[in-house]
Formats: structure tokens, C-alpha cells, sequence
């Protein structure tokens, strides 16, 4: 049968206006980054998608090398698109990235105008559409000009490619000289998306968020969970099944250290006390002052999805709360 979205997916779904532009995004979106690749199983995929959307998330985020293979989360997520949302396309924004490395030679890689442009037209015949609505460079570049990548961005949304321009993996100084030539273009250029979670405070600490606030431009957040970290999941160590152990591209035994694992489990105790797990505890820490537009979710069950929505319920941090978060962590 052909997918029909639930009729009640706006209901409780909150969007948050990316910063100072008039696109807004769901308080939570949905990554690509892992779970859609070759060996992902489709009906897996489909149940992901549907559940999202039917609850109100409208945006799916993706790269031109997510997998594995590189490039298959975009023909699979292709797939999905025609055979059941071609009647929403224009409910849903879907975003992808070009910078790290997608195929052999000097043009596979970095902020070239060369390869921007023509990974993001590889990317469009994957997806199967027309144009995406955000396309992110994905990491800044010392060896190409910022003149030409910000031009290669330009040209992608002035194509009628992309609708909306995007940076990933900036700092704040960087992302401020990008936004200065962007503007001189008159290319709307309105969102960073950025590592961030209770453990890993970078773009606090390299001007992002402070810059992107004050340029009044959005930022949504990728790792939220510290890639499950930050959930029930790891309390008594390192499960059999976990990605730690089954997939070693991106996560590292070293990662999750004894002395990590304790303060994650102070962490829990203080979600347990504000009445909420660990998890939503964490994605309410990411959202709390406002300066994040949306937070991007993986999940390998619908379940995950769900309970990830929860966030919406949970109630604001008190200072004293903030204060012992950055105790644990940090001190």
C-alpha cells in the first residue's frame, strides 16, 4: 500500500525559526549519517522515515559520503522518496553536505568550486530530485580560498539547485568571514551544523555559537547523544551489539573511558531526579538557551525516534542543575 502520513504529524511537533531567516525546522530532525547504508535493511529504513514524518519531523539530513558505501544513504533515501513521498516533497526539507572524501583524484574532496559543484549534482541523481534545500559545505578548507567555496555555494542556490546555503564543521571566526562574502552575494545563508553535546563544548569554545547568535544565523546539532553516550545504554559498560564493537569507522573503545562511564552515571542520577532519562535530559541540555535550532537524531529503531520526541515534554533547566552538569563534565 502507499505510505499515507499520519493527519496529526504537526500537532506536536514544536519548529523553531533558523535564525533570522523564515525557514524553520522541527525541534528534532533526523540524520542519515548511520543506519541508511548498503547494509542497512530497506524496510528498516522505511519504518525510520515514516515514523518520523508522522510525527512531525520534516527533515531528513544527509551527506554525499554516507554509508557505507559512500553515496548509498542518498540512493536509498532516493528510493524511499519516490516510492512513498512524492506527495509530501514540499512538506519536507532535505539537506546534504560535499567536503570530505567522496571519490579518487584531487576534485573528490576539500571546498573546490569543481567538486561542490559537481557532487552536488551526483547527489541530486541519487536522491532523484530536482534540488535539496540546504546544501552544507561540510569542513572548512586552509588551501582553497573562502572566496570560492562561498561562490561555489552561491552558484548552487542561484542554479536553482539548492534553496538554501549552509556551513558544517566551522568555527566561529571562519564561519564569520563566510558570512560576510555570503551576504555580499545575497546567497541566503542560514544555518551551521556542528558537533555538540554535554561532553563536547567546542563550538562554545571556538566562537560558533557566540558568532552564529550574533549573525543571527541557526545551528543545528549532530552527536547530541555522544553517538549513545549520553543514554541508557552504556550504564554498565559496553554492550555486545554496540557500535563501539561492530562498526569502527567513528567510535573508539578509548572513547568511553571508566572515568567517562562514571560521569555518566551521575548524569543519569540527575536526569532520574528531574524525572526523565538520561537521553532527553541530554537533548533538553542542547536546546536550553535557545541558541540551537534543531538537534539531528540517528536511530536504528522507530522506538529510538519516539522516545527522542520526549524532549519537547521536558522541563527547563534550573541554574543550580546547569551548575552541577558542568561539575560532572567538567570539572
Amino acid at each position: 500500500m502507499m505510505y499515507q502520513a499520519s493527519e496529526q504529524r504537526y500537532e506536536k511537533m514544536d519548529y523553531h525559526r533558523c535564525g533570522h531567516s523564515g525557514l524553520k525546522l522541527p525541534v528534532v530532525s533526523l540524520g542519515l549519517w548511520h543506519n541508511f547504508g548498503d547494509t542497512a535493511k530497506y524496510e528498516r529504513m522505511k519504518g525510520l522515515c515514516f515514523t518520523a514524518f508522522d510525527n512531525g519531523i520534516t527533515h531528513f539530513d544527509l551527506a554525499n559520503n554516507y554509508g557505507p558505501e559512500p553515496g548509498s544513504a542518498e540512493k536509498n533515501l532516493g528510493i524511499i522518496l519516490k516510492e512513498n513521498f512524492k506527495s509530501y516533497r514540499d512538506e519536507l526539507i532535505i539537506s546534504t553536505k560535499a567536503g570530505y572524501d567522496m571519490w579518487e583524484g584531487p576534485y573528490g574532496n576539500w571546498g573546490s568550486r569543481k567538486y561542490l559543484l559537481a557532487s552536488l549534482d551526483q547527489s541530486l541523481k541519487r536522491l532523484g530530485l530536482d534540488y535539496v534545500d540546504i546544501f552544507y559545505h561540510h569542513r572548512m578548507d586552509t588551501e582553497t580560498p573562502l572566496e570560492e567555496t562561498m561562490g561555489a555555494l552561491d552558484q548552487a542556490v542561484k542554479s536553482g539547485k539548492a534553496l538554501y546555503a549552509g556551513l558544517s564543521n566551522y568555527d566561529g571566526p571562519t564561519m564569520k568571514k563566510a558570512c560576510r562574502i555570503l551576504n555580499a552575494l545575497h546567497c541566503p545563508f542560514v544555518i551551521n551544523q556542528n558537533r555538540y553535546n554535554i561532553f563536547d563544548r567546542t563550538i562554545e569554545q571556538n566562537g560558533l555559537k557566540t558568532e552564529a547568535v550574533r549573525e543571527g544565523k541557526g545551528i543545528i546539532t549532530f552527536s547530541p547523544l555522544a553517538q549513545g553516550v549520553l543514554t541508557d545504554r552504556y550504564l554498565n559498560g559496553i554492550p555486545a551489539d554496540s557500535r563501539f564493537v561492530t562498526d569502527g569507522r567513528f567510535l573508539h573503545k578509548a572513547q568511553i573511558s571508566e572515568d567517562r562511564l562514571s560521569r555518566v552515571r551521575r548524569l543519569n542520577e540527575l536526569a532520574q531526579s528531574r524525572g526523565e532519562d538520561l537521553a532527553r535530559m541530554a537533548l533538553k541540555w542542547v536546546l536550553r538557551d535557545g541558541a540551537v535550532t534543531s538537534v539531528l537524531i540517528g536511530a536504528s529503531k522507530p522506538e529510538q525516534i519516539l522516545d527522542n520526541l520526549k524532549v519537547m515534554d521536558s522541563t527547563p533547566f534550573t541554574e543550580e542543575e546547569l551548575k552541577k552538569i558542568d561539575a560532572l563534565v567538567l570539572g
